[in-house]
């Protein structure tokens, strides 16, 4: 059972065993008629018994926040547009997604460098029994003799017949997805910032509405008071009126809590370490932009638009060109080989001081354990698995386009209805008050009334926030 309803039963549950307990058993007279009954008055007339002091329960000054500022008076301001900036320059989300990217774009340059020659320098001296002979380690027996030598060797890739190629046009793809997501994570950034700070705005407001709410209260359970200590009215009212007073307080403590959460967020946001709190700016217009009527042609715009969808795209791309490498392995690959220098001191047995040679190098692969096909194969693999990433993140936005339009529209719509809400319940405010005050209706009207008003209120400042928030997330989805 909601508290609403509670409030509403528990009124008159309370007259109900009031009235059960002032019901006496009929008196008659001698002659058994039926003695006149005293009037009864209404609860909300009835006298104190004698000697009885009405229970004036008074709340703490130090419980009273009403007009405690969550915002100080020397907080630095901010609008939307500074909090967007402040965030991308200082959020280290950014930082990471960046330096990521960076980082990818090196890699095209790793596998790029199988184009370019490798040329490297060698400087040997050795002092060898001339003659002999390395006859261990190795089919092959080669000659040792004492010499000191310098030289180079030149080895340059002629073709691996596309594995190479391959494998740059992968890392390229990876490159430009590590771009979209750092476009991705700059508009998530600017979406969660957007989002936070028009949530601190609605909190901001709220506070502004609990404590019209406090006021209120206060000044009727003031009122009350005073005819309760001049037994015009019962303790019943003063009870229900400082009952509606500290719920008012508990909401108002419920909304700086919030507001204080909501500003926190946002300082994370914008990297600041010391938590600032700031006075946000509303620019939020009165008068809204209707919004969208149809969500299919946002869909399609989403799917041209995403940076992450992108991204996966560029992904499952380079899976498919890393497969299309790890198939090569089993090709052959051909290469260029050079090798000259010189030896200024040597045995005799070495005829010359100059040396140089160059020829072709061709490697076959034969049969490795089954190594390069299982390697096709988890690539193979991975590619399928990129592929299905995309339909699932298509099938993701279409559903998340489809839901903020509609969730756009029923905000839109709610401003109007809780708009009229607040309006109704004012007057219904009013006229509660003014029969209270004439003693034809009891507290548990004014009561309700004035819980209807506050109500009203919160969900109109809800609503014209969360408007925005919807406009901004369909912004965010359809990559705008």
């Amino acid at each position: 059972m909601s508290i609403f309803s509670t409030r509403l039963l528990l009124p008159f549950a309370l007259v109900t065993f009031a009235s059960a307990q002032v019901t006496t058993t009929p008196v008659t007279t001698d002659n058994g008629a039926p003695a006149a009954q005293p009037q009864q008055q209404p609860a909300s007339q009835q006298p104190t018994p004698p000697g009885v002091e009405p229970r004036i329960h008074e709340l703490p000054d130090s419980f009273d926040q009403s007009n405690t500022p969550v915002v100080p008076a020397d907080a630095p301001t901010l609008t939307l547009a500074q909090a967007e900036q402040l965030a991308l320059a200082h959020n280290p989300r950014i930082n990471i997604a960046r330096l990521t990217a960076l980082a990818q774009g090196e890699v095209t340059r790793e596998n790029r460098a199988a184009y370019m020659p490798t040329l490297s320098a060698a400087a040997t001296a050795v002092q060898a029994d001339n003659g002999g002979r390395l006859t261990a380690g190795a089919l092959n027996n080669p000659v040792l003799y004492t010499r000191a030598a310098f030289g180079a060797t030149l080895n340059q890739l002629l073709t691996d017949f596309g594995r190479t190629r391959n494998l740059v046009a992968s890392a390229s793809l990876r490159a430009k997805a590590a771009d979209s997501t750092l476009a991705a994570t700059h508009d998530d950034i600017l979406f969660a910032v957007e989002t936070t700070f028009y949530r601190a705005l609605g909190a901001q407001a709220l506070i502004g509405v609990a404590q019209q709410n406090v006021r209120t209260r206060r000044a009727t359970a003031n009122q009350i008071g005073a005819l309760t200590k001049a037994r015009l009215r019962s303790t019943l009212d003063l009870s229900f009126a400082n009952a509606d007073l500290a719920q008012a307080q508990l909401q108002l403590l419920d909304a700086r809590n919030n507001s204080v959460e909501a500003q926190a967020a946002l300082s994370a946001l914008l990297g600041d370490e010391n938590s600032t709190v700031y006075r946000l700016v509303d620019e939020t217009p009165n008068h809204p932009a209707f919004p969208p009527a149809e969500a299919a042609p946002l869909v399609t715009l989403a799917f041209k638009s995403r940076p992450d969808l992108r991204s996966l795209n560029q992904t499952a791309q380079a899976e498919h060109n890393f497969a299309k490498a790890e198939h090569n392995l089993s090709l052959p690959s051909i290469s260029a080989l050079g090798a000259v220098g010189t030896a200024p001191t040597h045995d005799g047995q070495i005829t010359q001081n100059v040396y140089g040679a160059v020829g072709v190098n061709l490697s076959v692969p034969v049969f490795n354990g089954f190594l390069y096909s299982a390697r096709y194969n988890e690539a193979k693999l991975q590619a399928k698995a990129a592929d299905e990433h995309v339909r699932q993140a298509h099938d993701t936005i279409a559903r998340d386009v489809t839901t903020t339009v509609l969730q756009a529209q029923s905000n839109f719509n709610r401003i109007a209805v809780a708009e009229q809400l607040a309006q109704q319940s004012s007057t219904a405010l009013k006229l509660a008050k003014t029969r209270y005050d004439l003693g034809l209706s009891s507290i548990v009207e004014l009561s309700q009334a004035q819980l209807l008003d506050t109500q009203a209120q919160i969900q109109l400042t809800s609503a014209r926030y969360s408007y925005q928030g919807s406009l901004a997330a369909i912004r965010y989805q359809t990559g705008q």
